[in-house]
């Protein structure tokens, strides 16, 4: 194989399925998409599936709040059903610091058109009725969001990029970026070479080593998180919110007829093992005796690993490398990836326009660590 594209994107997940679907709807023509293996077979179709705008971030808020539009219109305009449930995104909260913070958050997400609220235990409660107060001092509620399929998602974009004549090359490992001087000239790939003048990094956990093929420092580690599957749950509640206590990263929401249950593991090492272990399990049911005591009688049924792409201030890495050019980036999503998804897709492709984004994203340049200039969010799990 020895081709041309005008932009070759790296990473068949949901932001590189995103970004190429956005680049061809807009005209871009010799889009071309490489991923190594299967397409949302990285860490898209390992994520917990939740979709929100309640972040701490202004650019957080306005990037989730966008995508949580496309997402409600993604059956209609892609054609492909992604399994939406707006069932809403419940944050449970023990301590007097986590509630000013929240507070805080829902005034910015409130500014910004988020219809969160702050509400007390008892109507916590009532919304999800698995979970215990004991201890609970208020929670943040916003019915907006929910959850969806994360591997429809890519599928859809998938399907939608071919149609306005992108190629997907799967099972194509990029191997190397050449350049002249300061300008990239090709990309090197498994099953040959490419010409092209422009990248865009959408890698996700192992974009640090892509970065690297052009001297590009992009700050992301891997790190392997679990979740657990349980068995069907008697008299579960259709609307059950995606529920998080925040002190331990407990979460859980509606599986079929069981419950998708997970959280941090602060053991757990930075690598790209994505085997399952119990290690976590003693922690997760001492917090599920805390906070949702009824989930201890559940017997599992499944579960998997898979990787988060962390940076240092837990925020994305999105924006175009100072040099060599072109060579743009969307990843260390820190989490949050897949629920930013179709809306860094847009951002992305006015990038690479020279179009002014409907957000300026510029705080999230990588190069804001070396400028010592960390934006952290602090709505993560």
């Amino acid at each position: 194989m020895n081709t041309h594209a005008s932009v070759v994107v790296i990473g068949g997940g949901v932001m590189g399925t995103s970004i190429a679907h956005h680049l061809a709807a807009a005209g871009v023509r010799d889009v071309v998409l490489l991923e190594r293996d299967e397409l949302a077979s990285g860490s898209t179709s390992k994520a917990a599936g939740g979709v929100r705008a309640q972040f701490s971030d202004e650019l957080n808020v306005q990037l989730g709040a966008r995508s949580l539009e496309a997402f409600g219109r993604f059956g209609e305009e892609i054609g492909y059903d992604i399994g939406l449930h707006r069932v809403g995104y419940l944050f449970l909260l023990s301590t007097p610091e986590e509630v000013d913070a929240f507070e805080a958050g829902v005034r910015l997400q409130n500014s910004l058109g988020v219809p969160s609220r702050m509400i007390d235990p008892a109507e916590a409660r009532r919304l999800s009725p698995l979970i215990s107060t004991q201890g609970l001092l208020a929670a943040a509620y916003s019915p907006d969001d929910g959850h969806c399929t994360p591997e429809a998602v890519v599928h859809g974009y998938a399907a939608a990029a071919r149609s306005h004549g992108a190629r997907i090359l799967r099972h194509t490992e990029a191997t190397g970026i050449e350049l002249h001087g300061d300008t990239i000239t090709a990309v090197t790939t498994t099953l040959g070479r490419i010409t092209t003048d422009t990248v865009i990094c959408a890698a996700g956990a192992w974009s640090r080593a892509v970065g690297a093929m052009v001297g590009v420092d992009l700050p992301v580690r891997p790190l392997r998180r679990q979740v657990a599957v349980t068995e069907p749950v008697a008299a579960l509640p259709p609307e059950l919110p995606m529920t998080i206590d925040f002190s331990s990263t407990l979460y859980f929401h509606a599986e079929g007829p069981g419950l998708l249950v997970g959280m941090s593991d602060p053991d757990e090492r930075p690598g790209f093992a994505t085997d399952t272990h119990d290690r976590w399990i003693p922690r997760l049911y001492a917090a599920m005796e805390r906070r949702a005591p009824a989930l201890t009688e559940l017997r599992r049924t499944g579960g998997w690993a898979g990787l988060y792409e962390i940076t240092p201030d837990h925020n994305a890495l999105i924006g175009e490398a100072p040099g060599p050019s072109r060579f743009l980036y969307a990843t260390g999503f820190s989490g949050h990836g897949f629920l930013q998804g179709p809306a860094v897709g847009e951002v992305m492709r006015d990038l690479y326009l020279g179009r002014v984004p409907f957000v300026d994203v510029g705080p999230l340049s990588a190069g804001r660590f070396a400028a010592d200039a960390p934006r952290p969010e602090v709505n993560c799990v």
